[in-house]
C-alpha cells in the first residue's frame, strides 16, 4: 500500500559560488576510454554496430546452414517413407490376396497370394536397403522384425490354422506398424508447406489403408452372406471419412479436386451403396454385391486413391526439394547484403566522424561551463544541425532547470502536508517537460486514489469479517489469538478480550492438543493446512468440532486461518454409525436382549448421557432391559436428579404415547404392532440434552420394534412346528390304537375260531385240515406283519413303560449290536423329547444296517441342565450328508420342531456320529417364558 514519504526537513539554500568540480589526482588513473578524443570513440561506436551486425550475419549464415541441414535431412527421410509405403502398399495388397486364399483355396488365388508375396518381400528389401544409413532411428530394425512378422503369419496362413477375420487383423497390425515408421519419418516439417504436404500424405497413406481393411472385411462378409454381419465395417468407413477430411484441409486444390472425382465416380459410389446396405440395422442379404463385384469395384476404388496418395508424395517431394532450394538461395543474398551494408556503413562512419568531432568540441566546452554553474557562457557554434539545437538546449536549460526544481519541491511539501489534491503547473513547460510533470500529477492523482480505495477496501474488509458465520482469525505464532471475528464468540461462547488473551490451546480439547500442535509446526515449515478438525471446549463443557484451513505469512509472522463448526455433521455421522451397528445386529437375529443392551449403549455413547430400554409390564409396573451410563465425575450428586427426570419421561411417554422432553431427560415410545410396548430413555447427569434428542431416540425404536417382531416371529414358528409333530405324533398313536383294540383283536379271534376248527376235523391228514392249517399259518403271519406295522406308527412300550425300555427293545432287535449306555434316572420324559429321541434312534440304526453297513453302533443318552443329550455312533463307512437324503432331513425337522439341535459328523471312512440335545421344556413354554423375559 503507498503511503506518504516522511517529512523532511527543508533543502538548505544553495551557496552564491558553486565549488569547482573535482579533478583527478594524477593522469594514470583516467580510464582508457576517458583518454581517448570524440575521433576515436566515435570510430568505436561506430565498429559496434558493424560487430554486432557481423556476428549476426553470422549466426545467420549458421542458422541457414543448420536449416538447410535440416530440410535435406528431411529430404532424405520423405525419400526412405517413400520406399517404406510402399511395402505399406505391398503389405495391403497381399492381405487381400490372403484372404482370398483362405476363403477360395482355388489355384489361382494360391498363385495370386504367392505373387503377392514376392512383391512384399522386395518392397521390404528395398525399403530396408534405402533405409539403412540414412536414418537416425532404428527405422531398419523395425523392418527387420516386421519382415520376421510376415513370416511367422505366412506359415500360420498357409497351414490354414487361421480363419479370415484373423488373417486380415494380423496383417491389419503389420500395415499400421509400417505406417507408423513412415509418419515418424515425415513428421519433422521444417516448414510450413512441407508441413501441410506431409499432412496430407500420410492422412491419404491411413485412408487408404483404411479402405483396404473395409475390403478385407466386407469380403469376407459377401463371401458367406449368410453367417452374419460386419459389425467392425463401420468403424473403417469412419476411420476413412476422419482421415479424407484431414486430406482436404491440407491438401492442395488440384488433390481436392481430384478426390472428390474419385468418391463419385462409378466405383466410389459402388463402395458406398455396399457401405449403406451393410450398415442397414435390418440387413438384406439378397441385396448385397457379389464377392467378385465388391473385389473388382473396391480395388478401382482403392486404385483411386492410391494414384491421389502417389500425387500427395510427388507434391511432398516437390515441396521439399523447393524449400531447400530456397533456403539455399536466401542464404547467399543474405550473406551478400550483409557485407555490401558493412562496406557502406564503415565508409559512411568515417566521413561522419571528422564532420562531427571539430563542432563536438566547442559544444562540449559550452556544456562544461554550464555544468560549472557559468550560466553566461556563450557558444559560438551556430550550426543548423544538431549540434547548434545542442547549444541553443544548453542555453535554455539553466531557466527550465530552475522552474523543474520549484515545481518539484512545491510538490513533496504538499506530499508532507497531506494536500493530495496539488498538482504542478504543466501548462507551463512544453515537451519531455510537460510530460515529466504530467506524470509527476498522474503519480500524485493515482497515489489519491489508492489511499481511497485503501481505506473503503479496509472497511468493506471490516465488515466481512464481522458478519462471516466461519470463524475468522489471525493469530500469532507464539499461539495467541491476535484478532478474532464475532463468529467466535457465537460458536465457542467466549468474549473476544478472552480468547485473546490465552494460547489458543488453552481453548483445545486435551485429546487434540498434540494433533493441533503438529499442525501449527507444519504451517511455521512454511505448508498450507486444510481440512483439519479439532475441537474446542466451550464454558459449559460442551465440544465444539471445528474444521481449519489456515496459511502463514512468515515475514508478518502471523497465522491467518479460517474455520467451519462441523459439529452438527460430525454427530450426524456417529449417529448413522450407531444405527447401522444396531440395524446389523438385527439383521443378524441377535436375541433381542443383545440388542436392547447394544441400542442403551450405542445411545448412552451418542448422547453422552446414562439411557436405558424398559419395557411396560401389564400390572403398569416397568422393567429394565438394558442399560447404559457415559462417564461422569460427581455420579453420586447426579444420580438422584436423573432418576426423578427419567421416572418423569416414563410416565409421560406411557401416558402421551409420544416422544417426550423432561427436563434434562428425553424418552421415545416402542410400538409394537400398534400398541405401545416400552421406551427408550436418555437422561443427562446435568446439562438439558442437545436439540433433536427425541428424533435420534425414535431412529433406535424402531429398530428395537423390529427385533422384537422378529423374536415373536420365531417364537411362533418354532410352536407352529412343535404342534405339528405332536399333532402327528397323536395321529399315529391313535391309529396304533385302532389296530391293536380293532383288526389286531378280530385276527386273534378269527386264529381262535380257525384253531376249534381244526379241531373238528376226524381225519388230521385229509384235505381240509392241511388247508386249515394253512389258513392258520397265514393268520399267524399276517397278525405278526400287522403287529411290525403297528410298531412302525408308533411303539405302544413307549407310551406304557418310557424311553428307557423302548431304546432297550429298539437294541434288542436291531440287526447290528448296540452297545446302550443310558445315564438317566428319570423313568419318564416330556412325550415329544420320548418319541424324538426313539425315532432319532430307531432311523440310526436302520441307517446303520442299511446304508453304513457298520458292525456294530454305541447309543449313549444322557441328562444334563434340563436337557436330554443322545449320541448315536457307529463304526461303518461313514459318509452320510443330511442334505441328500438318507432319512436325516426328517429327523433334523422333527428335533428342531421341540427346540432341539441334530448335529452329524460323518467323514468317509470315519463312521457317522450323530449328537442330539432336546430340551425338556415344550416350546410352547419355551416361547411363553421368552415373550415374557423380553
Amino acid at each position: 500500500m503507498l503511503r506518504p514519504p516522511p517529512s523532511r526537513p527543508a533543502p538548505a539554500p544553495r551557496p552564491a559560488t558553486k565549488p569547482a568540480p573535482r579533478r583527478p589526482a594524477a593522469v594514470d588513473t583516467v580510464p582508457f576510454l576517458s583518454r581517448l578524443r570524440v575521433g576515436p570513440k566515435l570510430t568505436l561506436l561506430v565498429l559496434l554496430p558493424v560487430t554486432v551486425l557481423l556476428a549476426v550475419t553470422a549466426f545467420a549464415a549458421v542458422d541457414q546452414g543448420r536449416e538447410a541441414r535440416t530440410l535435406r535431412d528431411f529430404d532424405t527421410a520423405i525419400e526412405v517413407s517413400f520406399e517404406i509405403s510402399e511395402v505399406s502398399d505391398a503389405v495391403a495388397r497381399e492381405r487381400i490376396a490372403a484372404v482370398e486364399a483362405r476363403l477360395s483355396a482355388a489355384p489361382d488365388a494360391l498363385r495370386e497370394r504367392t505373387e503377392a508375396q514376392r512383391t512384399t518381400d522386395h518392397a521390404l528389401r528395398r525399403a530396408f536397403d534405402e533405409t539403412v544409413g540414412r536414418t537416425k532411428s532404428d527405422d531398419a530394425g523395425i523392418l527387420d522384425s516386421v519382415r520376421r512378422q510376415l513370416h511367422a503369419l505366412r506359415v500360420q496362413t498357409g497351414t490354414g490354422s487361421l480363419e479370415a477375420p484373423t488373417v486380415a487383423q494380423r496383417y491389419e497390425a503389420i500395415e499400421n506398424k509400417v505406417l507408423d515408421i513412415v509418419a515418424d519419418l515425415e513428421s519433422g516439417r521444417p516448414t510450413r508447406a512441407a508441413g501441410r504436404a506431409a499432412d496430407a500424405h500420410i492422412a491419404m497413406l491411413r485412408a487408404v489403408a483404411a479402405a483396404e481393411s473395409e475390403r478385407a472385411e466386407l469380403a469376407i462378409l459377401f463371401h458367406a452372406p449368410g453367417d452374419g454381419h460386419a459389425t467392425a465395417a463401420g468403424r473403417w468407413t469412419e476411420l476413412e471419412k476422419a482421415q479424407l477430411r484431414a486430406f482436404q484441409q491440407t491438401a492442395s486444390d488440384e488433390l481436392k479436386a481430384e478426390l472428390h472425382a474419385a468418391r463419385f465416380q462409378a466405383p466410389g459410389r459402388a463402395v458406398r451403396a455396399a457401405r449403406d446396405l451393410v450398415a442397414d440395422p435390418d440387413p438384406q442379404p439378397a441385396d448385397w454385391p457379389s464377392y467378385a463385384d465388391w473385389l473388382g469395384e473396391s480395388e478401382d476404388y482403392t486404385d483411386a486413391l492410391r494414384g491421389i496418395r502417389d500425387r500427395a508424395a510427388r507434391q511432398l517431394d516437390d515441396t521439399a526439394h523447393r524449400d531447400l532450394r530456397a533456403t539455399s538461395t536466401r542464404t547467399f543474398i543474405e550473406l551478400t547484403i550483409c557485407l555490401v551494408v558493412l562496406a557502406l556503413v564503415t565508409f559512411l562512419a568515417l566521413a561522419l566522424c571528422r564532420s562531427i568531432t571539430r563542432p563536438l568540441g566547442e559544444v562540449s566546452e559550452g556544456a562544461r561551463a554550464l555544468s560549472d554553474g557559468d550560466l553566461s557562457y556563450d557558444i559560438r557554434y551556430a550550426g543548423r544541425d544538431e549540434l547548434g539545437d545542442v547549444a541553443d538546449t544548453f542555453r535554455e536549460l539553466r531557466v527550465t532547470s530552475e522552474r523543474l526544481a520549484g515545481e518539484i519541491r512545491d510538490m513533496n511539501t504538499a506530499i508532507d502536508a497531506g494536500r493530495l489534491g496539488h498538482r504542478a503547473d504543466v501548462d507551463s513547460f512544453d515537451g519531455t517537460w510537460a510530460q515529466l510533470l504530467g506524470g509527476m500529477n498522474g503519480t500524485m492523482a493515482s497515489f489519491a486514489a489508492a489511499h481511497g480505495r485503501r481505506r473503503r477496501a479496509e472497511r468493506e474488509l471490516e465488515g466481512i469479517f464481522n458478519l462471516s458465520l466461519d470463524l475468522l482469525c489471525i493469530s500469532g505464532v507464539d499461539g495467541y489469538f491476535k484478532r478474532v471475528n464475532p463468529a467466535f464468540e457465537r460458536t465457542l461462547g467466549y468474549p473476544v478480550r478472552t480468547l485473546t488473551s490465552r494460547p489458543f490451546l488453552d481453548f483445545v480439547h486435551e485429546d487434540d492438543r498434540e494433533s493441533t500442535r503438529a499442525a501449527v509446526a507444519l504451517l511455521a515449515s512454511g505448508a498450507e493446512v486444510a481440512e483439519f478438525e479439532n475441537r474446542y471446549l466451550r464454558p459449559d463443557g460442551t465440544e465444539r468440532w471445528l474444521q481449519w484451513s489456515a496459511r502463514a505469512v512468515h515475514e508478518e509472522g502471523l497465522i491467518y486461518a479460517a474455520a467451519r463448526d462441523v459439529t452438527e455433521s460430525r454427530r450426524a455421522a456417529l449417529e448413522q454409525a450407531a444405527l447401522r451397528r444396531v440395524a446389523t445386529a438385527v439383521a443378524r437375529g441377535v436375541p433381542p436382549a443383545e440388542v436392547f443392551a447394544t441400542v442403551a449403549e450405542e445411545v448412552a455413547s451418542l448422547l453422552g448421557t446414562a439411557s436405558a430400554v424398559i419395557r411396560y409390564e401389564p400390572d403398569g409396573g416397568v422393567k429394565v432391559l438394558g442399560v447404559a451410563h457415559a462417564r461422569v465425575d460427581d455420579v453420586e450428586a447426579a444420580c438422584p436428579t436423573r432418576r426423578e427426570a427419567a421416572a418423569r419421561t416414563i410416565d409421560e411417554v406411557a401416558r402421551t404415547r409420544c416422544a417426550v422432553r423432561a427436563e434434562t431427560a428425553v424418552g421415545a415410545p416402542i410400538v409394537v404392532d400398534g400398541r405401545i410396548w416400552g421406551v427408550v430413555v436418555a437422561a443427562s447427569l446435568t446439562d438439558p440434552l442437545p436439540g433433536g434428542a427425541e428424533s435420534r431416540l425414535a431412529d433406535f425404536t424402531g429398530l428395537i420394534a423390529t427385533a422384537i417382531a422378529n423374536a415373536d416371529s420365531r417364537d411362533k414358528l418354532t410352536a407352529s412346528r412343535a404342534r405339528v409333530v405332536a399333532a402327528g405324533d397323536a395321529s399315529r398313536r391313535r391309529i396304533e390304537r385302532d389296530l391293536h383294540d380293532g383288526v389286531q383283536q378280530r385276527l386273534v379271534s378269527l386264529q381262535l375260531e380257525l384253531r376249534m376248527t381244526e379241531t373238528l376235523v376226524d381225519d388230521p391228514s385229509s384235505e381240509l385240515a392241511r388247508q386249515l392249517d394253512h389258513l392258520a399259518k397265514g393268520l399267524d403271519d399276517a397278525f405278526q406283519d400287522l403287529l411290525q406295522v403297528a410298531r412302525g406308527i408308533h411303539p405302544s412300550i413307549l407310551s406304557k413303560g418310557g424311553l428307557g425300555p423302548a431304546l432297550r427293545a429298539l437294541a434288542r432287535r436291531s440287526a447290528v449290536p448296540v452297545e446302550l449306555d443310558l445315564g438317566f434316572a428319570r423313568t419318564r420324559f416330556p412325550e415329544q423329547v420320548e418319541v424324538a429321541a426313539y425315532y432319532v434312534t430307531s432311523e440310526s440304526l436302520t441307517n446303520a444296517v442299511k446304508h453304513a453297513r457298520a458292525s456294530v453302533v454305541t447309543v449313549a443318552a444322557e441328562e444334563r441342565s434340563g436337557v436330554l443329550e443322545l449320541l448315536i455312533r457307529d463304526d461303518g463307512v461313514g459318509g452320510a450328508e443330511p442334505d441328500k437324503g438318507s432319512g436325516l432331513i426328517g429327523l433334523i425337522d422333527r428335533v428342531e420342531a421341540i427346540g432341539g439341535r441334530l448335529t452329524v459328523t460323518s467323514p468317509p471312512g470315519g463312521g457317522t456320529t450323530l449328537s442330539v440335545r432336546l430340551p425338556l421344556t415344550p416350546p410352547e413354554e419355551a416361547a411363553t417364558a421368552v415373550a415374557t423375559r423380553v
